[in-house]
């Protein structure tokens, strides 16, 4: 075996062993010896890093599917390959090598850097007891590495296998100084303090050396195996049971009763969606979303049902097809300060804006309609269109966009299409004061054709929706949200809306107008039982006439809504959300009885 060889073969040990031999202090206080087999040192660790409010209104689309940002993930197995290596370690060890590469996992948003001075790391000062250690390492072997920020965390403890993947890294680092004929570099002293490092760590280098190949071995397979180069599947299915109690509502307009019967009709109900989400990515930054979707959750709006769309669910409808949901394409602009938005189907307006409750994913979210975000101001025609996000600076964000109804943009006859057609034009500024507030001001203009009129989308009354009936409506409609991270398990937000409606009658009629006020507090408290969980409390106020052209129109009772949830996070892909909902005085006013709906969603991501 030659010089070099052997020199090579001595030199495995690196970052961290490398910074105890250029050191006579380091190695006096921290000897390879003074380190029993099977001690580990660990730092503790919060559950997870909290995300800043901006990105927590961040939504690719109602009831995102795929894991959840904040929720734990089930720790599995990474790394076994079902057979036993050669150099196969006790159980005990595998464990410690399975926590390891956790902690590396989660340490990947903090990749090192290289640094070329020592006064680069903003953390080292002179007076340090390591500083002329890490000052040789940086001038002598160019093999010390750092922080983002600048810092190199010297005080944070390490266990024996990550001293063992730094000895190991800076392996061909010095080989490259060997192998450049700058073998003087390292001296005799060096080598058997760096043998000694490696047979003290034999054992972990061993094991270390088995994972990498068992991971090469299985990246390839995945590689040779996986759906495709460009697109990645995944997916949500939900289960619905749920029931009301509580007579249907009677009086949904002036000068009712509406149905002859005021009875509970409604029975308990099985209802289930499935999505299933391919996107496609061309560049690595930009993303296709084809979205298959089957349905069948009931519209307990009905009037058979409560007669009132105070009780419809965050989603319903469906008929138990395969449909095409969801159609469109975002890519990066101005150096990934804009995003671009151009959809063919269901590009809706709570894509294009940030809801800022914590409630508005159809999956894990409200139960209720009303307890995702605001009707008047985040729901509208929608579906086809062109929208930008720009991020203006840190804590400034306008996003602006131009949807029509899905159902007319395909439609060529007079009175469809992109523009004749029902249609909204929106805009909306987000602010970050700082990183656990944010605030939000929502301003669109819709229009609605004739026969197509859903001024509050789809909540509150009967009338708040469709004040003018099916005349053409114009609407202008202004919201504000806000959402504070009081601490870790809790938040405070809510909304404020209003619309105000304008009658465009077709023929000869008075010119009406009516305003809808709706509004809502918002009580989150993630993590609260377990990290992933989310509990919640939402009381508001539906869509409500409070001022009409027509005074008899005007509603002068409030019905309340008051909803509580909570979501029981058994696993990164399993949760069971229990929640409730009460609904007093439906339809805003005080002839109908309290109704109380009842869910239990069970929901499944992969």
């Amino acid at each position: 075996m030659s010089q070099q060889t052997l020199k090579a073969w001595l030199l495995s040990p690196a970052l961290l062993g490398a910074s105890l031999i250029l050191s006579s202090t380091a190695v006096a206080e921290v000897s390879a010896s003074s380190i029993q087999p099977g001690e580990t040192q660990v730092k503790a660790r919060g559950n997870h890093q909290s995300e800043l409010l901006a990105q927590v209104p961040v939504n690719p689309h109602s009831g995102q599917v795929g894991p959840q940002s904040g929720l734990s993930p089930v720790q599995v197995s990474d790394f076994d390959s079902g057979e036993t290596p050669d150099n196969s370690v006790s159980p005990e060890t595998s464990d410690q090598l399975n926590q390891y590469f956790r902690e590396g996992r989660r340490s990947n948003s903090q990749k090192k850097q290289q640094v070329t001075s020592v006064s680069q790391l903003s953390d080292v000062q002179p007076t340090d007891w390591a500083f002329q250690a890490l000052q040789s390492l940086v001038e002598r072997y160019g093999c010390i590495a750092g922080y983002p920020d600048g810092t190199f965390k010297g005080n944070r403890a390490l266990t024996r296998y990550e001293f063992a993947a730094g000895i190991n890294a800076c392996l061909e680092r010095i080989n490259e100084l060997i192998n450049a004929s700058t073998a003087d570099l390292v001296t005799r002293e060096d080598l058997a303090k760096l043998q000694r490092l490696m047979e003290e760590f034999a054992a972990e280098l061993a094991a270390l050396r088995g994972r990498v190949t068992v991971l090469e071995a299985r990246a390839a397979e995945l590689e040779a195996n996986q759906f495709s180069t460009t697109t990645k599947l995944n997916g949500e299915v939900i289960f619905f049971i749920g029931d009301t109690f509580g007579d249907r509502a009677e009086y949904t307009t002036v000068g009712g009763p509406n149905v002859e019967d005021s009875d509970d009709p409604t029975q308990s109900y099985f209802g289930y969606r499935a999505r299933l989400n391919f996107d496609t990515s061309f560049t690595g930054k930009d993303r296709l979303r084809t979205r298959l979707q089957a349905r069948d959750v009931p519209n307990l709006s009905r009037e058979g049902l409560t007669n009132t769309l105070m009780t419809r669910l965050g989603t319903d409808g469906g008929d138990g097809d395969f449909t095409l949901d969801d159609l469109y394409y975002r890519f990066p602009i101005m150096n990934g300060k804009g995003q671009v938005y151009f959809g063919a189907k269901s590009l809706d307006l709570d894509d294009v804006q940030d809801p800022l409750s914590p409630f508005q994913s159809t999956g894990g979210g409200s139960s209720s309609r009303f307890g995702r975000y605001n009707p008047t101001s985040l729901r509208g025609p929608e579906g086809t269109g062109l929208a930008l996000k720009y991020q203006l600076n840190d804590r400034i964000r306008i996003n602006l966009g131009y949807l029509a109804s899905q159902d007319d943009a395909p439609d060529p006859t007079e009175g469809r299409g992109l523009f004749d057609g029902s249609h909204s034009a929106a805009i909306q500024v987000v602010f970050e004061p700082t990183d656990n507030i944010a605030l939000a001001l929502d301003y669109n203009r819709r229009y609605f054709r004739e026969g197509d009129v859903s001024v509050s989308g789809g909540t509150g009354s009967f009338l708040a929706n469709r004040p003018f009936g099916d005349n053409p409506t114009t609407s202008d409609n202004l919201g504000f949200q806000a959402n504070w991270r009081i601490s870790d398990s809790f938040e405070l937000g809510g909304w404020l809306g209003v619309a105000w409606a304008d009658d465009k009658p077709t023929g000869e009629g008075d010119d009406l107008d009516a305003t809808i006020l709706n509004f809502a507090v918002t009580l989150a408290f993630p993590d609260l039982l377990k990290e992933g969980d989310l509990g919640g409390i939402i009381v508001g106020m539906q869509p409500k006439v409070v001022y009409h052209t027509l005074d008899n129109l005007e509603e002068e009772k409030t019905g309340i809504h008051i909803e509580a949830l909570y979501r029981f996070q058994l696993s990164e892909y399993i949760a069971l959300i229990p929640a409730v909902f009460i609904i007093t005085d439906p339809e805003h006013t005080d002839d109908n009885d309290t109704i109380v709906v009842t869910t239990f969603r069970t929901q499944f991501r992969f």
